[in-house]
């Protein structure tokens, strides 16, 4: 059966497979090979022209032109032929090894310099270096952008929503007014913590050899530094030098990373839940899209399919993610391979949750606040207000304060009147009196207003005068 979206085992590649084509240059087998052919070329040409490897001279700029375009004009004609060659090598590095000895040929400026492609390299060397900027690639490019997109639609409807009044829900439970912006601003703001711990990540890779010691390089240059060139190198290539591994780089930054990431999707999660609940009970209403079928059979409904796959694709991504900061940090003495199969299962962790970061952001877009349902909620507790009147019975040196509200609301719908008659029999200053009673629902919601719009034009949050 020919390969395609209708066949293809992972949704990734199939139902969702139009959603995620910019992922595919980066994270598939493709993207990896062609990372890997940078390195090895990138090395050629750092080594060239080191006085303590004199063997392979400086470059000359034809034979530099000729390796550069070995990088730049990368395709899918030397990606299959990398896969032809790995067919009999039954290694996949080796095989990039020996596609860069071919496109070089027989040419005497090029041919002098094959003894020095994968030179002193284990394929970890290649392989650390091309995952980690993989995922470098991956968080600046697509990542931490999925994230500031989201970030910024819920800053803007933060700004919009900052006093709308709205009942929070404390173990489902109505308690103490806040409004709906506040909400959204507190969602900004822990996206953007998670984001910034993400970003800080250091991306880190090695090359060094066989075991981490330089062994061959020694034996071959023993006047070279190599701890020097090494860092140099890596650092060249805008990654952070370690310059303690085994065989393989040991992935402690890589379970650092997925730590960070399954956070900012932590963040999301809750987020997904909290807009299906919002939307459940009435507080947003979903705009319909032309031709869209909510339920086979129910032809009035419009479900939040947004908001519950993200959630699913972010459960998903999450389970990878976990796995790999576990798995990955792990190898049986200087080397295993188990990392192996997993790394390659990077970019799906990835995948799964960028698609979900285009789900909210299309479930976000099709959002419209229906404050009637706001209000009318407010207006049927209350008893809410129980709070503001036993803390300020409580300023004014009243100690049962508390046990009194409990008795008058716990458990029970209290109107407006009924508040009114109990703040009316209170032993208050008249001023006290007066503000206990002007208090609404609506009203009650302190510094909230204050607190989202600060946050929605990105300033420090205020108080009152």
């Amino acid at each position: 059966m020919d390969l395609s979206p209708l066949t293809a085992v992972s949704p990734l590649d199939g139902r969702y497979a139009a959603k995620l084509n910019d992922l595919r240059d980066l994270f598939s087998e493709y993207g990896l090979i062609r990372l890997r052919v940078l390195v090895e070329v990138r090395w050629v040409q750092f080594l060239a022209g080191r006085p303590e490897i004199p063997e392979i001279g400086p470059l000359s700029p034809v034979v530099n032109t000729v390796l550069d375009q070995l990088v730049d004009n990368f395709g899918p004609a030397e990606a299959n032929r990398v896969k032809e060659l790995e067919a009999t090598t039954n290694h996949d590095v080796k095989a990039v090894e020996y596609l860069i000895g071919e496109r070089l040929g027989d040419d005497p400026e090029l041919a002098h310099i094959r003894p020095f492609v994968h030179f002193a390299c284990t394929s970890e060397d290649i392989n650390n270096i091309a995952y980690a900027l993989m995922l470098r690639r991956g968080r600046e490019q697509i990542v931490v952008p999925a994230l500031r997109k989201i970030t910024a639609q819920l800053r803007a409807m933060a700004g919009r929503t900052a006093a709308q009044p709205m009942l929070s829900r404390t173990h489902g439970q109505p308690a103490s007014p806040t409004t709906l912006g506040k909400e959204l601003a507190n969602l900004v703001a822990r996206l953007e913590r998670q984001s910034a711990a993400l970003e800080s990540v250091q991306v880190m890779a090695k090359i060094n050899g066989a075991v981490g010691n330089f062994n061959a390089h020694v034996v071959a240059y023993p006047e070279a530094d190599w701890p020097a060139l090494s860092r140099e190198f890596i650092e060249s290539l805008g990654l952070e030098w370690n310059p303690y591994t085994t065989q393989i780089e040991p992935h402690d930054w890589v379970a650092e990373y997925c730590h960070a990431l399954a956070r900012a999707n932590n963040v999301l999660l809750d987020m997904s839940r909290d807009f299906w609940s919002y939307i459940s009970i009435g507080y947003f209403r979903q705009r319909r899209v032309a031709g869209e079928v909510g339920s086979s059979t129910m032809p009035h409904k419009v479900n939040p399919i947004d908001f519950e796959n993200a959630e699913g694709n972010l459960g998903i991504a999450n389970a990878l993610l976990d796995h790999f900061a576990a798995k990955l940090p792990i190898s049986r003495w200087q080397r295993d391979l188990s990392d192996s199969t997993v790394q390659r299962n990077i970019g799906s962790a990835l995948a799964h949750g960028v698609l979900a970061c285009r789900s909210l952001l299309a479930g976000l877009g099709k959002l419209e606040t229906a404050p009637e349902k706001l209000a009318a909620d407010l207006d049927d507790n209350w008893e809410v207000l129980g709070e503001a009147i036993q803390t300020v019975m409580r300023r004014y040196g009243q100690a049962d304060a508390y046990e009194q509200l409990k008795d008058l609301t716990r458990g029970e719908r209290v109107g407006p009147e009924a508040l009114k008659i109990f703040i009316q029999g209170l032993e208050l200053p008249p001023e006290a009196k007066e503000r206990l009673l002007a208090l609404t629902p609506a009203t009650y919601t302190g510094l909230a207003a204050e607190l989202a719009q600060a946050l929605a034009t990105q300033g420090e949050p205020g108080r009152r005068s």
